[in-house]
């Protein structure tokens, strides 16, 4: 129940003066000598033997202990009581609203005689709601509370400024940025209608090809773009494959199950050669790691290592002081050097001007030169301009072959796998006797890292973090 706790306080503040007055006006009566007390002796002999506890008032925790409130709580409630049942105080109501005039019983109109119809239920029992219905029905005739909440507004401010500056520009004549969009868009044809659809059952429509191409839809690009229908440009790179490589490389004639002779030893030599550069490779490794006999140490390599740094200390100090002469004849140089005259410094200027303009004058004549070598220097550009085109066609052949072969998208490197090839001992007539070789998902995988789908992996090796702990069973000692 919600209630208006401003009028409750308003009428406890109205009625507190009222109290005090009818209060006094009682002890006034009682003071007259001809008035009569109602209440009974013992009453009268307590009232008189007990008298008024003097509080102070000022205190507002002495409020509503030493005030006798039952009365304005009574009120109160029957103001509530009004309030649920007739929607409001009776003092307010008009006497339309609660007064009526009695005038009988209506009469009821003459009903015709109908037949009674079996399965037919009387009408007052059918409009007559259920107990239950009026249990669980409202009762209180007290309006719900108003809810703010549904009356806000989300940025109510913000939209309200806006609008007002809006208004502003319009009375200035100012068009917003948006509106002169809109305004300057390009106007779409608005004469083209659309196709009516015809009937299946039409001979002489016409004939509508499922896979052919869309048509294209004629609308505004910006509308189109607004309304998400129009897709984004797909990057040109997005359409190159990462490979050239087919998805599935047929093998080889030779290993098929009943090859041809020419064919099945090409296919041999070729595994012999992959064979006999991984064999090089492993011997160059060996001969790198390989100790060389002349490396090692002798007993002579050994003494002088042990003697070595031992020398005379005489031929030491006799290089120590000529070092030591230079020195101070250098310093002796750098001191005695005679200062520069003014006659010295003129001549060391001319010289630098004159040399100058030997050099300017010899560029100039180089370029003169040079109308006199158009045709030598006409072929050097050409040949130059031949080794530059050789270079690029040089480089996209590069690239094109790099096409084809498997990038370095990890940090291992790929690894092709290895040639299955069957000897000639090892040739099956038919494919009854033949014997399966190699592994379907294990090629597949190999076909994705070589077409630069996926980076080359390796299987992750399981490294155990704390160490086994032998212990020997109960059981193991009784047998031992």
């Amino acid at each position: 129940m919600h209630y208006n706790t401003n009028e409750e306080e308003t009428c406890f503040l109205s009625l507190v003066p009222n109290m005090a007055s009818a209060r006094r006006l009682k002890r006034v009566a009682a003071s007259q000598p001809g008035f009569i007390n109602l209440k009974s002796a013992s009453d009268s002999a307590g009232s008189a033997s007990s008298r008024r506890k003097r509080v102070n008032k000022n205190k507002k925790k002495n409020w509503n202990k030493h005030s006798d409130i039952n009365d304005i709580d009574e009120f109160l409630e029957d103001v509530r009581h009004q309030e649920r049942t007739t929607g409001g105080l009776l003092s307010e109501k008009s006497d339309d609203s609660l007064f009526f005039l009695d005038i009988g019983q209506p009469k009821k109109a003459e009903q015709k005689e109908e037949e009674p119809v079996e399965g037919k239920k009387r009408k007052g029992k059918a409009s007559r709601p259920l107990r239950i219905d009026l249990i669980l029905q409202h009762d209180s005739l007290v309006q719900p509370p108003k809810d703010v909440l549904a009356y806000q507004q989300p940025n109510a401010k913000k939209l309200r400024r806006i609008a007002q500056k809006a208004e502003q520009l319009a009375a200035k004549g100012v068009v917003p940025r948006r509106q002169k969009q809109l305004l300057n868009r390009r106007p779409v044809d608005r004469t083209v209608k659309k196709a009516v659809t015809e009937a299946n059952n039409n001979p002489d429509r016409e004939y509508y090809d499922i896979w052919g191409q869309e048509s294209k839809n004629t609308a505004d690009p910006w509308y189109l773009q607004q309304t998400g229908k129009k897709l984004v440009k797909r990057p040109e790179k997005l359409n190159e494959k990462p490979s050239v490589l087919p998805a599935v490389e047929v093998i080889a004639p030779g290993g098929s199950y009943n090859p041809d002779f020419f064919s099945h030893q090409a296919l041999l030599q070729e595994a012999h050669d992959i064979e006999v550069k991984k064999q090089k490779e492993e011997d160059k490794i060996a001969r790198q790691l390989a100790v060389n006999r002349a490396d090692t140490a002798t007993e002579e390599t050994v003494f002088n290592e042990q003697v070595e740094g031992l020398v005379e200390e005489e031929n030491e100090e006799e290089e120590a002081a000529l070092d030591e002469e230079e020195e101070d004849g250098a310093v002796g140089a750098i001191v005695l050097a005679d200062k520069k005259t003014e006659k010295k410094r003129k001549r060391e200027r001319a010289e630098k001007i004159k040399e100058q303009q030997r050099l300017a004058d010899r560029r100039q004549n180089d370029r003169r030169q040079q109308l006199f070598q158009l045709r030598s220097i006409k072929a050097s550009i050409k040949q130059q301009d031949q080794k530059t085109q050789a270079k690029q066609i040089q480089r996209k052949a590069k690239q094109e072959a790099q096409k084809a072969q498997p990038r370095r998208l990890g940090k291992l490197k790929f690894q092709p796998q290895d040639m299955e090839v069957q000897l000639s001992d090892e040739l099956a007539g038919s494919l009854r006797r033949l014997k399966p070789e190699g592994s379907v998902l294990k090629d597949r995988f190999k076909s994705l890292q070589k077409r630069n789908l996926i980076e080359p992996r390796e299987r992750a090796k399981f490294k155990r973090r704390l160490k086994l702990k032998y212990v020997e069973k109960r059981a193991f000692r009784e047998i031992t």
